[in-house]
């Protein structure tokens, strides 16, 4: 397992101070929510081989993921604008270029998550895919009037090169191939994303696993007839990730999946590895249905 220095966690951090100033010449790098995404999103995580192929390259408050095949490197997520060049320093210290980047897997058209797929697209010369409905949410800079959240959310820069994806579809690169699942619900395009890392002989299923948080802004709410079916989505796209095979699970929030501590320990200690978990998945679906009945039963005191 890579471990890093204080030293580079100092560096860090005051990359990501220094972001905005940096991002004022770059469109594709301007910041988003500045000081809300630095308290929530952008808190330092050192980059870490999870497992084989598999290793974090984003953050404490979202997951960026980074897969090593044999014909070039996968990630999935990009993080918000300003977080792009840690992301970019991160996969650096353990050994890799964006350059060699050859695909971006999106989980969802939110901007915590796609805001910077577009200078990650751009720096690489990746290709984008996505889930079918979250395409033209990608190329809209994330606008979705129908979306919960939509009073609240910021325009992102849009990928140029995106191609959807269907639910089931099978991505090879090189010696890797990676599985799209549909979980929509927080966004209609939500896909989580799956495929095998390897030590030695032991190989393990790994899920990279989208939002399904019930999450309401501006007045919306889930427990009005008009918003049943998107409730009844939710509960089907959490049945699914409680039930599909999974080893290892990844959320897109590390808070869903306790991977911000999961990591921290890896750190310290790489056996047993804290992320080996066959009822990781099923635990992160019961913390997203519990999220879901907090709100329903909020929103009945209303």
């Amino acid at each position: 397992m890579t471990r890093l220095t204080t030293a580079f966690a100092m560096s860090l951090i005051a990359a990501l101070g220094a972001a905005p100033a940096v991002a004022a010449d770059d469109p594709l790098l301007r910041p988003i929510a500045p000081a809300y995404s630095a308290k929530r999103f952008l808190t330092p995580a050192e980059p870490v081989q999870v497992y084989g192929n598999t290793y974090l390259v984003g953050f404490g408050g979202v997951s960026v993921a980074l897969i090593r095949t044999s014909a070039g490197l996968i990630l999935i997520d990009g993080s918000v604008p300003q977080g792009v060049r840690a992301v970019e320093e991160h996969m650096r210290a353990l050994g890799f270029s964006i350059r060699d980047v050859k695909l971006i897997l999106s989980t969802e058209p939110h901007f915590d998550h796609a805001g910077g797929l577009a200078a990650l697209e751009r720096d690489s010369g990746a290709t984008v895919l996505a889930g079918a409905a979250a395409v033209p949410v990608l190329r809209a800079r994330g606008l979705d009037p129908s979306d919960p959240q939509a009073s609240g959310l910021e325009r992102f820069p849009a990928p140029r090169n995106i191609r959807a994806v269907r639910d089931g579809e099978r991505i090879t690169l090189g010696d890797v191939t990676v599985t799209a699942i549909a979980m929509p619900g927080h966004t209609p395009g939500s896909t989580s994303w799956s495929w095998k890392s390897c030590e030695g002989q032991r190989c393990e299923t790994v899920v990279f696993a989208a939002s399904i948080n019930a999450v309401a802004l501006g007045g919306y709410r889930f427990s009005t007839p008009a918003h049943r079916g998107r409730v009844e989505t939710i509960r089907r796209s959490i049945s699914r990730l409680r039930g599909i095979p999974c080893d290892l699970v990844l959320t897109s929030h590390p808070e869903l999946s306790d991977g911000e501590a999961k990591q921290k320990q890896l750190m310290r200690q790489n056996s047993p590895n804290p992320f080996l978990d066959p009822q990781g998945c099923r635990k992160a679906a019961d913390a997203f249905e519990k999220r879901l009945n907090d709100q329903l039963a909020e929103e009945a005191k209303r």
